[in-house]
């Protein structure tokens, strides 16, 4: 390593660490460091493909994680090799998972530090800067619940502090008092764009007073310096349970990835920040005060060279993965271990589909006493359909929580929460308003398990659909934003029985469900429903009406659009095949009905253009062509967003073209 002659550019104080604890540390400083150069040598000779550098950077990644006990939970970016060589992950497995092959932690499906291990405590990023800041919320608070003493530590470079989850993230926690160390890594540049075009305050730790939380600047170059600050936090935190923010002053001395460069850096600026590398200054000082000599470096280092070339023969040496399709059909989704429920009797009330889905979730917060309810007013207030009334009453505002209008934290935390074993049912007031959590929903929770195998029990509720006169921002039906993503299910039940068991089903559930319940028939429609807990299996339709003349394919408030007809067309023949489930849903009885009938209109209230029904009416054509006696039709809402006046709102629904689009199919 290059030594000067300069006096030490940082200073440092050893007040509280033995020589143990001093040569402890340069070794994990060392590691990373040497991992480092090593990978940058096989990026030159070609045989790894890319790398995020975090030299220069080394003693926060280090001094922070060292501070923590084995406990806690941190949530690392792309450039802290340090959290993981810190926490003693092995090195051959670490390096499989940079070149994408089997023995890595995601069997190839991502790379660099995209993944978690909770076996480590590590929680690693996505690519979407600031998605991990909410998740950190969610696994403290299962710290709170739980009541033990276990923190989470995240962090955030300067540029992605500009981004909302930042600000909902830190909001989040302060409310509700969590034990999250929000650790910025402020070094100079997001990509190529400096600090001063990235923000205008002069301090991250200026934020910490518009939160109401403490905020501690440190050296971020000083390695004991980080450590004993995050040290001192973190023992404080664990009694007092409130957030902090943490400003690491430090330099990016190589490109935002290697491919960038550094030619957007004034030569000066990086001359400056060389003088202050964590890893020579440490060094000098550590032999400069008789701690260690150069043999005891010498032979420390050998040690490394020799972990550090063991790792790397068995990352080149794996072979190229062979392609499993099923292998990977499989993985999308955990298995869902949850028993099949019937009813516990004969037992039923007659009951309105919003007091069914107040029941579903009552009965699996009695069942699951680690279910945790978040959303906007749902507590004292129950929300603003009134379905969670008297929850907190019964079960307490710990478990039914009031969250701040932070749709992306929330989605977020509900992460966290099932990394923690906690189920959690997240309800948007709207189900418009998912919009503002939408890369939560399809980057995060969606692809958890397909990428490193945890599952996801997080449940989303959707008061969803048009007719009531609440125009484009209240009305629309969204499902099928989410039925093209993988890892999703998305459910949508038409009947109140339905909407009890199905919503049980997706609380139990270990993977993420996007729940639908049409808004227009909370109060509009009732049935005897069983009593006590039950639930309905995911992608099993239900034959709504029996017929042999046309089938209508069709769920939610379609459903009842079509009962109706069908009693208004009884010579028809009408079949109504009520899907209740999108993702996944029940093909074989839709192709059973269709070669039965001949005839098939797929029905939704989403706009024609995109929705669902596209995918239905394809897959029919693909399985039922030589049993078609006309082509499948769609009748869906027009292309338009949903319209405020009522009038508009009737012309805007698939129900005003329903009786002529089937007419005309019948005509064929």
């Amino acid at each position: 390593m290059q030594q000067t002659d300069s006096p030490p550019a940082i200073t440092y104080d050893r007040t509280r660490y033995n020589n143990a604890d001093l040569i402890d540390l340069l070794e994990a400083l060392l590691l990373p460091r040497m991992i480092e150069e090593k990978m940058l040598l096989l990026l030159r000779q070609g045989r790894i493909s890319k790398w995020f550098s975090g030299i220069g950077q080394e003693a926060i990644a280090v001094g922070a994680t060292k501070a923590l006990t084995r406990n806690d939970f941190i949530l690392p970016l792309h450039r802290n090799l340090g959290v993981f060589t810190s926490r003693a992950m092995p090195l051959d497995r670490l390096f499989c998972q940079w070149q994408g092959t089997m023995p890595g932690f995601t069997k190839g499906r991502d790379r660099s530090f995209h993944f978690g291990t909770l076996e480590y405590g590590i929680i690693g990023m996505i690519s979407h800067l600031g998605a991990m800041l909410g998740v950190a919320d969610g696994i403290a608070l299962a710290s709170n619940l739980d009541r033990d003493n276990r923190i989470a530590m995240v962090f955030s470079g300067d540029g992605g502090a500009s981004e909302g989850d930042f600000h909902e993230a830190l909001n989040v926690a302060a409310v509700w008092n969590l034990p999250v160390i929000f650790l910025i890594e402020n070094n100079g540049y997001g990509l190529s764009t400096p600090s001063r075009e990235q923000f205008r305050f002069a301090q991250f730790i200026d934020k910490a007073i518009g939160y109401g939380i403490r905020g501690v600047k440190v050296d971020g170059n000083n390695v004991l310096e980080v450590h004993r600050t995050i040290a001192d936090v973190a023992e404080r935190m664990r009694a007092d349970r409130t957030p902090v923010i943490v400003e690491a002053m430090t330099f990016r001395m190589r490109g935002h990835e290697e491919a960038s460069g550094t030619a957007y850096v004034p030569k000066e600026l990086l001359e400056h920040w060389a003088r202050f590398d964590p890893v020579i200054n440490y060094e000098r000082y550590l032999r400069e005060s008789g701690v260690v000599s150069d043999r005891m470096v010498r032979e420390m280092r050998a040690r490394i060279t020799g972990m550090i070339e063991v790792g790397v023969e068995r990352m080149l040496s794996e072979p190229e993965i062979v392609p499993n399709q099923a292998a990977e059909l499989a993985d999308v989704y955990a298995p869902s271990n949850a028993d099949a429920w019937e009813p516990p009797g004969d037992a039923a009330d007659e009951r309105r589909f919003v007091d069914a889905v107040a029941d579903g979730l009552r009965e699996s917060m009695r069942r699951d006493g680690k279910l945790v309810l978040m959303g906007q007013d749902i507590a004292e207030y129950g929300g603003v359909f009134k379905v969670t009334e008297g929850f907190a009453e019964e079960f307490g505002s710990e478990r039914v929580r009031n969250t701040p209008l932070c749709e992306s934290a929330i989605l977020g935390a509900s992460l966290g929460l099932a990394l923690r074993g906690r189920a959690s049912m997240v309800e948007m007031q709207f189900a418009d308003f998912v919009a503002c959590g939408f890369n939560q929903i399809v980057n995060n929770l969606a692809k958890t398990h397909y990428r490193w195998g945890e599952p996801v029990n997080v449940t989303v509720r959707m008061p969803t659909g048009a007719g009531m006169g609440a125009g484009p921002f209240h009305s629309q039906s969204d499902e099928a934003w989410f039925t093209h993503v993988a890892g999703l299910k998305v459910v949508y039940p038409s009947t109140p029985s339905d909407a009890k068991g199905l919503l049980a089903t997706s609380l139990a559930d270990p993977n993420p469900v996007l729940y639908f319940e049409h808004k227009a028939l909370y109060r509009s429609i009732r049935e005897m429903v069983p009593e006590g807990y039950y639930t309905i299996p995911f992608g099993v339709a239900r034959i709504a009406r029996a017929g042999a003349g046309l089938t209508i394919v069709t769920y939610g408030m379609g459903v009842h659009w079509a009962l109706k007809l069908a009693e208004e067309m009884p010579d028809a023949g009408v079949e109504v095949i009520d899907l209740r489930t999108l993702l996944p849903w029940d093909v074989q009885t839709v192709v059973s009905s269709v070669r039965k009938t001949a005839r098939c209109l797929v029905l939704h209230e989403d706009t024609i253009t995109g929705g669902f029904g596209g995918e239905i009416a394809a897959r029919i054509g693909e399985e039922c062509f030589q049993w078609l006696d006309a082509p499948v039709m769609r009748c869906g809402s027009l292309d338009t967003p949903v319209p405020f006046n009522r009038a508009l709102e009737e012309q805007f629904l698939a129900k005003s073209r329903l009786r002529s689009t089937v007419e005309r199919l019948m005509r064929y």
